[in-house]
C-alpha cells in the first residue's frame, strides 16, 4: 500500500502541480492512515467501517476539526485516484462526510496597528517583507518564491505564483515600490558580496535565500514588539479586510488573494460586519 501512496504522491506533483508542502501534508496525512491499517493486506480490504474508526481514534486523541477534516480530505482523494487508476475495486470513504468546521473568524490588526509595526526600526529586508505581505496579501510560500523578474515596478505589479502553480497579477502602491526599490540596492550589495547568481527576490546580508521560517520569525518578533501575536497570515486576513472595508468588490478581492472559491473570501466580509459592531458601539458607550 506504500507503493501505491509513493504512486499517488507523483501523480500530485506531476499532475496537479501542488507544492511540496502541499505534497508533504498528504504523505503524512495519508501514511498516518495506512499505519494505523497495517493488518489490511492491500487497499481493496480497507472498508468504511475502518476508515470510521480511525477518525474515532483522530477524535478520542483530541485532533482539532480542522486537523481532521485536512486527514479525511487526504484519505477521500486517495481512494478517489486508487479507484480510477484501476489499484482499488471500491472507494470505502466516498460516503465519508467531512466534519462541520465551525466559523472562527481569522484574526486581523487594524490600520494602527500596520503603520506602528511598518514604523518599527526596520532593516530595507524586512520591511519589504512586511509590506509586501500585507500590501499584497501574499501567502508566505508566494513571497519566499518571488523571483526578481516577476516585479515590474515601470508598470506597478508582481506577478505571483499561487498554490497549483496558478498565477496572478497583484499592483503594488507608491509605499511598496518605495520599499523595493530600498531593498534592491542593498541585495545588490548581497549578491556582489557572496558572489551569488540568483533570480529569487529576497536574500540576506550572508547570501541565504528567506525561507519561510524567517518570515514567521520577522512577523512574530515584530509582532510582539507592538503587543500583538500574529503570523504572515494575519497580515493576509488584514490586507482582505481592510480592502472590503474601504469599498473593494469581493471578486476583486477574491482575484488579488488567488482564492479559486469566492465563498473563501465571502469570510472577510463576516469580519467586516464584526468589526463595524464594534466600533458602533465603542462609539455609543464613548457618548454615554
Amino acid at each position: 500500500m506504500f507503493e501505491l501512496l509513493s504512486l499517488y504522491l507523483e501523480f500530485i506533483e506531476l499532475e496537479k502541480g501542488l507544492s511540496l508542502n502541499s505534497i508533504e501534508a498528504y504523505r503524512r496525512d495519508i501514511e498516518f492512515f495506512l499505519e494505523f491499517n497495517t493488518k489490511k493486506n492491500n487497499l481493496n480490504d480497507i472498508t468504511r467501517h475502518d476508515i470510521s474508526a480511525y477518525i474515532r481514534y483522530l477524535k478520542e486523541n483530541n485532533y482539532s476539526t480542522s486537523s481532521i477534516t485536512r486527514k479525511i480530505s487526504s484519505i477521500k482523494s486517495f481512494f478517489k485516484w486508487a479507484c480510477i487508476s484501476g489499484y482499488a475495486n471500491t472507494n470505502p470513504a466516498l460516503t465519508i462526510e467531512l466534519p462541520k468546521r465551525p466559523k472562527i473568524l481569522p484574526k486581523v490588526m487594524t490600520i494602527k496597528d500596520i503603520e506602528m509595526m511598518l514604523e518599527n526600526n526596520l532593516t530595507k529586508l524586512q520591511a519589504v517583507i512586511l509590506e509586501l505581505l500585507y500590501s499584497c496579501g501574499f501567502r508566505v510560500s508566494e513571497l519566499v518564491n518571488l523571483k526578481i523578474t516577476d516585479i515590474n515596478l515601470q508598470s506597478k505589479y508582481i506577478l505571483c505564483t499561487g498554490k497549483g502553480n496558478k498565477e496572478r497579477i497583484v499592483p503594488i502602491g507608491s509605499v511598496a515600490t518605495k520599499k523595493i526599490n530600498e531593498y534592491l540596492s542593498d541585495r545588490e550589495y548581497f549578491i556582489a558580496k557572496n558572489k551569488l547568481s540568483t533570480k529569487k527576490f529576497l536574500i540576506n546580508e550572508n547570501g541565504r535565500l528567506i525561507n519561510r521560517q524567517d518570515v514567521y520569525n520577522l512577523v512574530h518578533s515584530q509582532g510582539e514588539l507592538i503587543h500583538k501575536n500574529i503570523s504572515p497570515h494575519t497580515l493576509r486576513h488584514s490586507f482582505a479586510t481592510h480592502l472590503l472595508e474601504n469599498g473593494a468588490d469581493l471578486r476583486v478581492v477574491q482575484e488579488l488573494l488567488g482564492h479559486s472559491d469566492v465563498a473563501t473570501t465571502q469570510l472577510y466580509t463576516h469580519i467586516s460586519k464584526k468589526r463595524l459592531k464594534e466600533v458602533y458601539f465603542e462609539i455609543n458607550k464613548d457618548n454615554d
